[in-house]
């Protein structure tokens, strides 16, 4: 299975021999409403309307560990996230189709988290939920207990010295808006700026207006004039390693294998220690 599929091609999918599992993972960066109750609610959304079949996970309980030291969508326990896959009817030789609300970066980051883990069969539905012209369901999906059992893989992964590291041997982009990069503003992080030789490269700029990707080739080109191209090691990261996922997804299209920080700006800020860079340059 491609790495993004589309929805007329889930759509024939779901109706074959052995059909993917569905997983909805809708999710928004949002600051809480007066009360602390979350300004959006994937949950909610997922009772409203979802592909048929398709079972809720949760990002920020399923796909991350607390926020802290490591950032605030750290790696989730892998235990705990075998666990959570396996409730949702993951199982290794089974095909697995996620999905979110339509800007991909939680889609992308349980697809990251799955073919890390060993999954070898995930894709990302290209436009998510908007571009899904069949049928909705209200009722939660009830599916049988999946055999899923992560094992990390030793590549594709970095912590902050890697991507330090690699900012300064290979090709390391900064996923965020480029007001961020630049140190313009940073409305969620303490310190604004970038990771010192890292390149700005804004994951909204992977897809089109309809939400969905670039052509294989338009990627191609983007990341080449950027500098990451096969045979080029290449790192991603954003604030918390959610977007960046998305980046590393549309890299995966691209045919250039990319490591994620998933500590990504928001570990990276939090220690004064750690060198800032500002302004439009890699420095």
């Amino acid at each position: 299975m491609e790495a993004i599929i589309t929805a007329s091609r889930l759509a024939h999918d779901l109706t074959a021999d052995g059909p993917p599992v569905l997983l909805d993972v809708r999710w928004q960066l949002s600051v809480p409403a007066a009360g602390g109750a979350p300004a959006f609610d994937g949950r909610a959304e997922y009772a409203a309307g979802h592909i048929p079949g398709a079972v809720f996970v949760d990002l920020d309980k399923e796909l991350a560990s607390a926020p802290g030291e490591h950032g605030r969508h750290p790696l989730p326990d892998l235990a705990e996230f075998g666990a959570a896959m396996r409730r949702a009817g993951v199982s290794a030789g089974r095909p697995v189709v996620v999905y979110d609300g339509g800007q991909g970066w939680a889609a992308a980051r349980a697809w990251w988290l799955l073919r890390w883990t060993g999954h070898p069969n995930v894709s990302v539905l290209d436009g998510g939920l908007a571009a899904w012209e069949g049928p909705l369901s209200t009722g939660t999906a009830e599916p049988a207990e999946g055999d899923f059992r992560p094992v990390p893989r030793r590549t594709g992964l970095l912590d902050a010295a890697g991507a330090a590291a690699l900012a300064r041997s290979g090709v390391l982009l900064d996923a965020r808006a480029g007001e961020r990069y630049r140190g313009d503003v940073e409305p969620i992080d303490p310190v604004g700026g970038h990771i010192p030789g890292a390149v700005s490269a804004p994951t909204n700029e992977n897809v089109g207006p309809d939400g969905r990707f670039l052509s294989a080739d338009a990627l191609k080109a983007r990341f080449a004039a950027l500098g990451a191209s096969d045979g080029t090691r290449v790192g991603v990261y954003c604030g918390s390693g959610v977007s960046a996922a998305h980046q590393v997804l549309a890299l995966a299209v691209a045919g250039v294998p990319a490591e994620l920080y998933v500590g990504s700006w928001s570990e990276w800020s939090a220690d004064p220690s750690r060198p800032v860079a500002v302004g439009p340059e890699p420095q």
